[in-house]
């Protein structure tokens, strides 16, 4: 009998407590893994380069606020502007409220120079630009829905008074978010009957530099004016978003702390009965020559095999299983748009295998030490 020989027997002695604790510790860092996931897409948006040049200007109030469109060209004027453009949340309904993807009213001349990093058709987007009751649609929403250019679609509005009936004429790809849709600013005014408000400016500095300026000189041209700005990166745009769901940090970090210590206890509690079974042998271990630090490793290595298995069933089972899931699911629209993307990291996969290293080394102490200190006479009369 070779030494890790006894250890896989000793580990199978009892198959369906080693099947259950295993499938215990490889669904608990299955979820843990998918909540670090869902926290690190909720709190840290993805963001290029062309984005990293991008500022908001909203009201200062809320974003339930709306701005007038005035501001626009006395935003255009301060220096370490490039582009300024109105973009404007709609929020209508297309068929059904499930079917729910992000629309927005823009200028349409700007939105290659604000969005520069997405792909768009020189022809498709030179047809949208004619015609004011055209559309852009990201390619994830065209899939989603099976649409193709030339289709016609109407949404109903719910905070703006009008339906706007919508021509596809172009198509774009790349980007962050390939799930909006876009249109005329001025045919949602025109359906409104002028009302002369937007929703915010998104405002491409000249250069990442410019930015911190910027934001300052904006926000003091319309201090004290009955229509104040709060300006910020579209980053800390974003985020603002996710501030309304509540603290998500400490929700996720509370669950995932429970997690880890609800393994700890399975694995330690699984890891006593398993030694106790064993009083007798572990006790002729020690009559044959076996010293303490040679039982604990024994020990050991049977929870550091029963952790590991599990963290790599549960951690790298979560990134196998969200690459193939969203290979064929549009995670957009199942998430109803708070996930653009779910990508289970390296970084994230590594943290989970750490935890699992922990739980075989934590979950093995007590029994162990237990079982160290225990006599050779006193384990040998345990079972008898």
């Amino acid at each position: 009998m070779t030494i890790p020989g006894f250890i896989l027997r000793n580990a199978f002695r009892n198959k369906r407590r080693l099947m259950l604790t295993l499938l215990s510790v490889t669904l608990s860092l299955f979820l843990f893994t998918m909540l670090q996931t869902a926290l690190r897409e909720l709190t840290q948006p993805a963001q290029t380069d062309e984005s990293a040049l991008r500022v908001v200007a909203r009201h200062k109030v809320s974003l339930g606020n709306v701005l007038p469109v005035k501001h626009q060209s006395r935003i255009e004027r301060i220096p370490g502007v490039h582009t300024c453009m109105k973009l404007t949340w709609f929020g209508g309904i297309y068929k059904d409220p499930k079917d729910f993807f992000p629309q927005f009213a823009v200028d349409a001349d700007k939105i290659t120079d604000i969005f520069s990093e997405a792909q768009f058709d020189p022809q498709e987007m030179a047809a949208f630009l004619k015609d004011r009751a055209a559309c852009v649609v990201g390619i994830k929403t065209m899939d989603r829905f099976g649409w193709k250019i030339g289709d016609k679609i109407t949404l109903q509005g719910t905070i703006w008074p009008c339906d706007p009936q919508l021509t596809i004429r172009a198509v774009y790809r790349g980007g962050i978010d390939e799930t909006n849709l876009f249109f005329h600013h001025e045919y949602m005014d025109e359906l409104c009957g002028k009302p002369s408000l937007c929703g915010t400016f998104w405002i491409r500095a000249e250069n990442a530099e410019a930015i911190p300026g910027l934001i300052q000189r904006i926000d003091e041209t319309f201090a004290n004016t009955d229509a104040e700005t709060k300006t910020e990166t579209e980053r800390a745009f974003v985020l603002e978003f996710v501030s309304m769901i509540g603290n998500v940090k400490v929700l996720i970090g509370s669950i995932c702390s429970v997690i880890v210590f609800t393994m700890i206890l399975v694995t330690a509690s699984t890891m006593s009965m398993a030694i106790r079974e064993r009083s007798r042998e572990i006790a002729i271990l020690k009559a044959i020559g076996y010293d303490g630090w040679q039982i604990f490793s024994l020990i050991l290595a049977e929870s550091f095999g029963l952790a590991l298995t599990g963290g790599v069933l549960g951690c790298f089972g979560a990134w196998f299983g969200t690459w193939l899931m969203f290979q064929h699911v549009n995670i957009a629209a199942v998430s109803n748009g708070m996930f653009i993307k779910f990508e289970v990291t390296p970084h994230i996969v590594v943290s989970g295998m750490l935890i699992a290293v922990v739980l075989g080394l934590v979950s093995c102490l007590a029994p162990a030490y237990s079982s160290i200190r225990m006599s050779v006479v006193t384990g040998l009369k345990e079972l008898d």
